[in-house]
């Protein structure tokens, strides 16, 4: 009989039950969309949609955690959020990223759950990049799944990001004519280089598009819309995803043909 981990309710152990273990993805990144539309829907400030959004976050991570994803990176904030959003909610947003990291610090903790950042996190407010620098060191010596926060984030600016330092790597080294440029290369200065590949990419809302997020790592990944906005968004919805990607065969480009001789 398979083993269900502990901590998972009844509905989310009936559902791994379903799932092949070694068949997880590796990698799982979230678009966390729909705040703003949960909240309008019950007549509440927008406000209201990030507050009941932290919970899915809490109820998620500590699902990915329990069935042991390796990673798992969220999309927090993005650049864009960062200049085209109201002065008032970006306020509000980033005290409640400062609580946050301090408020869930004990989950992290009981999880084995390290923390981690990528995005221009030097644009945002001192007192948040204080706290996050404070949330990751509390973390770093934790050796289960890798959870990521992309806080002022884009993906071109990642991309242009990694240019640079290729560049910079290479002056310091010897002289541009030591710059070498190929995928690998690219790769090793992206902000997510000591991540796992990106397996499976969710966004809740029913919108069809990434948004600028991990255009390089989504390269061959899965991608799984729901229609749930993420303040509904739990552990369940979470496996329903996974269900889903073990179901799509990944072909990486290549053709789903029977090997000769195949019977198939």
């Amino acid at each position: 009989m398979r083993t269900i981990p502990s901590g998972l309710d009844r509905k989310e152990a009936e559902l791994y039950s379903q799932l092949d273990p070694h068949q997880f993805p590796k990698h799982v990144a979230i678009i966390m969309d729909g705040n703003g539309r949960w909240a309008k829907r019950r007549h509440l400030p927008r406000i209201a949609g990030h507050r009941r959004g932290v919970d899915s976050v809490r109820k998620v991570v500590t699902t990915a955690s329990n069935i042991g994803l390796s990673a798992l990176t969220l999309y927090a904030f993005s650049a864009e959020n960062f200049t085209r959003r109201p002065p008032t909610e970006i306020h509000f947003l980033m005290k409640l990223l400062h609580r946050y990291l301090k408020n869930e610090l004990p989950l992290m903790h009981r999880n084995n759950i390290r923390l981690s950042f990528i995005g221009r996190s030097h644009m945002l407010p001192q007192e948040v990049q204080e706290r996050m620098a404070w949330a990751k060191e509390q973390t770093a010596h934790h050796t289960g799944m890798v959870m990521t926060l992309a806080l002022n984030y884009g993906s071109r600016s990642e991309i242009v990001d990694a240019c640079k330092s290729m560049v910079n790597a290479a002056a310091n080294n010897g002289g541009l004519e030591h710059l070498k440029i190929d995928e690998e290369s690219l790769n090793r200065h992206m902000y997510t280089s000591n991540l796992p590949d990106l397996d499976l990419i969710i966004r809740t809302s029913g919108e069809m598009r990434l948004s600028n997020f991990l255009l390089w790592q989504a390269a061959y990944a899965e991608i799984y819309v729901t229609k749930t906005l993420w303040p509904d968004f739990n552990g369940v919805h979470l496996l329903e995803a996974i269900k889903e990607y073990q179901s799509r065969e990944r072909r990486y480009g290549g053709l789903n043909e029977p090997s000769p001789g195949s019977s198939n």
